[in-house]
Parts: structure tokens; sequence; C-alpha cells
């Protein structure tokens, strides 16, 4: 990570403040949103590697529901309960046992529970650093205003 540049939040000027506070206001938005992205990443593996449960040899002549779509699904029987196409990004698709392919979700599960982890204070700071900006920036506007001629 870039490191972060300090700054003397009371000699700013009241226009200063607010660009920093729209500058942190922009970044608290990407970062959320990042965050959101991961989790629902995260939460996708999971149902993926709850959809392996199911998997079993005695359901594999039983009829089942298979994707086409988000929206649009065929019915169909499982051919091999042993091994399963494992979606590996990008619309790539790997065969992979049962076994490997909950090895991968727990994977991919864990990386993307670090990275939420890294993300997370990084967003309390900027959150942080924003807040106090913006009492900064309105001790400003309110000497500002006690300064006003009448």
């Amino acid at each position: 990570m870039a490191a972060q540049q300090q700054v003397a939040l009371d000699e700013l000027t009241v226009e200063q403040l607010s660009q920093v506070k729209q500058q942190l206001d922009e970044e608290v938005q990407h970062l959320t949103n990042s965050f959101t992205a991961l989790k629902q990443a995260q939460a996708k593996f999971q149902e993926a590697k709850n959809s392996l449960e199911d998997i079993t040899p005695e359901r594999a002549s039983h009829k089942l529901l298979v994707p086409l779509t988000g929206s649009l699904y065929v019915t169909g029987k499982l051919a091999d309960p042993e091994n399963v196409l494992v979606d590996v990004g990008a619309r790539y698709y790997v065969e992979k046992s049962t076994k490997d392919a909950r090895v991968f979700y727990n994977q991919k599960m864990l990386e993307l529970r670090k990275s939420l982890d890294q993300l997370q204070p990084t967003i309390e700071q900027k959150n942080e650093n924003r807040q106090v900006v913006m009492e900064y920036l309105q001790m400003k506007l309110s000497s500002r205003e006690r300064v006003k001629p009448q």
C-alpha cells in the first residue's frame, strides 16, 4: 500500500478541507464497494460448496435443475457424482473431484476472508480520517461565521 501523507488540517483552507473530504468520501465509497463485492464472492463460493454437499452417489439418478443463465434452468441428471465442473474464473471450468472442489472452495473463501480482514481496518481508518476532516471543516466554517462583519 502507498505511504500515507500527513497533512496539518488546521493550516488548510475551507476549500482545501472540502477537497480532502471529497477525496476521502470517494476512497471510502470505492473501498466499501470492493468490500461488498468480496462479500458477494465469498457468499457465492459458500453456496457452491454447500451444493457439493447435495452430491451423493444415491442422488445420481435424481432429476435436478441445471442453470443456463441467472434465471433460466433446465432439468438434468447428474452423470458422475464423483466429479464436478468448477468455475475457476473468467468463465473457465475445470473438472475436479468433489473432494478437490471442496478444497478449492475452502481455499477461495480463506483468501477472501484474509482480504476482507485487511480491508476492514482500512475502511475504518478512512472513515475516522473523514470524520476528523469534517470536524475541522465545521470548525473553520463556524469561525468564518463569527468573523463576518455585520
